[in-house]
């Protein structure tokens, strides 16, 4: 399978995606080792299917990011690929064909959302290049990434506009709003993911996908530098900003409600956001930060916020021009989309 990767950031995408199709290879090897064994039943149909995709491989036909932390942290990981540069730019006639387009695009105002145009109500935005190069390359796949209020945007008007759109371009879709929590990682996390087969061409229900237990925060904090003395109840972490985070900010692992002068502990790490360095300005919000032994709240440290996100230790350490500073590193990770989510879409879209 060839892919084109679209507001790439750091690669969770990618790293998704290859963890996927790693997966298949390891079944591909234990099923040439049952294949061995006498068998009473009658498998033919589905031994066919996972042959086909043991003989596919997997390759990047190139990216588009421009923050040039991201890229140099992808570029790290992902030497082979090519940067594309600015979406904007991109000449859609002169990019390699390809199976699947994936992306977590900006949720931009759709100043004419809603005005039942389509694709001309696009112009403007940054979707209206993801659908330019749809409309040009037409591959068979399409998974693209979002905030929950993309639903509710503009009064539902700019969802419709971009489903409408998709439409138009011949893609047949599900959706669904997905948590991270729900994936493996204790992150409260929620986006909608939307999946598109080219009409006419074979479309496996991927959604539903129903929910899975997570991991407890307290695995994510053992052997850390800050402190590995924790206290929770449920031990989730609510959404990662990619912005909060200092020593003033209310961030970090265990969810504390300051304006109630107790530990409120909660079970997920709040959502990672682009904000996270700066922290949370509003007090009454439930925070979450990490209890040491002598009772202070800290914020995640960037290793953390690789685990919350499904990347493995240190992936944002170092890029191709040296270290990361603490303050890039939650910015791209709280951008970033979690791995364990994409991973789990792909095997289903693919098989």
């Amino acid at each position: 399978m060839k892919y084109l990767s679209l507001f790439s950031g750091i690669g969770g995408f990618e790293k998704g995606i290859q963890q996927a199709y790693e997966d298949i290879q390891k079944l591909c090897v234990e099923n040439k080792r049952e294949s061995k064994m006498p068998s009473s039943g009658n498998k033919k149909g589905s031994d066919e299917q996972l042959s086909e995709l043991c003989n596919e491989r997997l390759s990047c036909v190139g990216y588009s990011e421009i923050n040039k932390y991201a890229i140099q942290i992808y570029e790290k990981h992902f030497p082979e690929h090519k940067n594309y540069g600015d979406i904007t730019k991109i000449n859609e006639k002169e990019l390699p064909d390809f199976d699947l387009l994936v992306g977590g695009f900006p949720c931009q105002s759709f100043s004419i959302a809603g005005k039942r145009r389509g694709f001309e109500d696009t112009r403007g935005t940054l979707f209206f290049d993801i659908a330019r190069i749809l409309s040009e390359k037409q591959p068979s796949l399409l998974l693209l990434e979002n905030v929950k209020g993309l639903l509710s945007h503009d009064k539902g008007n700019t969802f419709k506009t971009i489903i409408r759109t998709l439409d138009e371009l011949g893609y047949d879709l599900q959706w669904q709003v997905l948590n991270s929590k729900n994936f493996g990682v204790p992150q409260n996390r929620e986006r909608v993911f939307i999946v598109g087969h080219l009409r006419g061409t074979s479309r496996p229900e991927v959604f539903p996908i129903g929910e899975s237990s997570g991991k407890n925060l307290k695995e994510y904090t053992r052997g850390q530098s800050q402190g590995n003395r924790v206290y929770s109840v449920k031990g989730i972490s609510t959404t990662i900003a990619s912005q909060a985070g200092g020593l003033g900010a209310k961030t970090g692992l265990y969810g504390i409600d300051l304006s109630m002068q107790e530990a409120k502990i909660t079970k997920n790490a709040r959502t990672i956001q682009a904000r996270y360095f700066k922290g949370y300005s509003n007090r009454k919000a439930e925070t979450t930060g990490v209890i040491n032994d002598k009772f202070k709240i800290r914020r995640l440290n960037p290793k953390e916020c690789e685990r919350l996100q499904g990347f493995p230790d240190d992936w944002t350490a170092e890029g191709t021009e040296g270290k990361i500073s603490d303050t890039q590193r939650y910015k791209c990770l709280g951008n970033a989309v979690t791995v364990n989510v994409i991973e789990e879409i792909i095997k289903r879209v693919i098989s």
